[in-house]
């Protein structure tokens, strides 16, 4: 039988128990190594917890059954994660980026994957035929994030892909803003799928950890190898804890998207706002007519937590300019918009007509 996502959230590709003790909520595999009863493999498949975990291995299959994928690894961070996909190439091999990526992208690429001798080049992916016009024979493949962090700029990703294999280049997509419930890159076409499951997978700004789910039998493999020996793997109690996030993602993916709505609104009202930047989900990016009502407004919230990340239950409002876009160059800043006067805000899942009556009190306050 084939569940629903939201039913595939809690139980997976199906409801078994999870360990001989029939416990209900799968148990946290506490333990740096296993035991052998001959020599040779494990008849269970554990030997190392850097390897393979059960803990870890149960919300592995949970998010390949989210994602559609083939095989999914847990990392201990995002960019754990990105780190280990980026280390698929070789010397020499052509990369499309999205212009509007994270921050800690774009300094991975620049002051890390450099030394790997990368050809990168960034570009426009919302725009199918400026992809198009990028792309060459030694193009190994393209990396963006729809909708991007934080300008909220949106990639077909069916037309990327099909751009990207007519090279026989791969599509890497990272799906943190919008999560395997309201979209899945996979069936779109894409080879790689990325997340910083910090966000909303886990869902509690309580647990730091990253996804890398793969589309096909030998990119899973390459990566299996690759997080085996550089060992950047999840940890069993985190692995638990993100299981345990899970079980809500669909109720609060919901509670983001409809919270996020009303708060659109309210900001499309304000007087002082200039844009609003919203493409689903409960991120909204906004700019304001000055830096000083932006710098204002982060200091008179009260409701609202100034702080990075996003995703949680907790609302969270982000000065992209200097939090979490500090590497990327001021003229690309200048070009997407990362201004002084622009602000990111994670709609948590509290009520709604409290987050806007904080957001009206700081605009208040911080116009005085």
């Amino acid at each position: 039988m084939e569940y629903a996502i939201d039913t595939r959230c809690i139980h997976g590709e199906g409801h078994r128990h999870p360990d001989e003790n029939c416990a209900i909520s799968y148990p946290i595999y506490q333990t740096a190594s296993f035991s052998h009863l001959t020599p040779g493999k494990n008849p269970n498949g554990f030997d190392y917890s850097r390897e393979s975990n059960p803990t870890r291995a149960y919300l592995e299959e949970t998010v390949s059954s989210l994602e559609h994928a083939y095989d999914t690894i847990a990392f201990a961070s995002g960019m754990a994660a990105i780190a280990t996909v980026f280390e698929y190439f070789r010397p020499g091999d052509h990369i499309l980026l999205g212009e509007d990526l994270y921050g800690g992208v774009v300094r991975l690429i620049a002051r890390v994957s450099t030394k790997n001798g990368y050809d990168v080049e960034y570009v426009d992916t919302t725009d199918p035929q400026e992809l198009r016009k990028h792309i060459r024979p030694e193009t190994r493949a393209v990396y963006l994030e729809t909708p991007t962090n934080p300008m909220m700029r949106v990639t077909d990703i069916r037309a990327a892909a099909e751009a990207a294999h007519e090279a026989g280049a791969l599509l890497i997509v990272d799906n943190t803003f919008m999560t395997p419930y309201f979209q899945n890159p996979i069936d779109e076409g894409a080879d790689i799928v990325v997340h910083s499951g910090t966000k909303y997978l886990c869902g509690h700004n309580d647990t730091v950890c990253g996804f890398l789910c793969s589309a096909r039998p030998d990119l899973a493999e390459t990566f299996r190898l690759l997080s085996k020996t550089t060992g950047a793997t999840l940890g069993p109690f985190e692995c638990w804890l993100c299981l345990r996030g899970l079980k809500t993602l669909a109720l609060r993916m919901e509670r983001h998207r409809s919270n996020a709505e009303r708060v659109r609104d309210w900001l499309l009202d304000c007087p002082r706002v200039e844009r609003v930047y919203y493409a689903g989900s409960g991120m909204i990016s906004f700019s304001v007519d000055s830096a000083e009502l932006a710098t204002g407004i982060l200091k008179h919230i009260r409701l609202i937590t100034f702080a990075e990340s996003l995703g949680g239950t907790e609302s969270l409002l982000t000065y992209p300019t200097l939090q979490t876009h500090p590497d990327v160059p001021a003229a690309q800043k200048e070009k997407l918009g990362i201004t002084d006067r622009l602000l990111r805000l994670s709609v948590g899942i509290e009520n709604p007509d409290d987050i806007i009556r904080d957001l009206q009190q700081a605009f208040e306050n911080a116009g005085r």
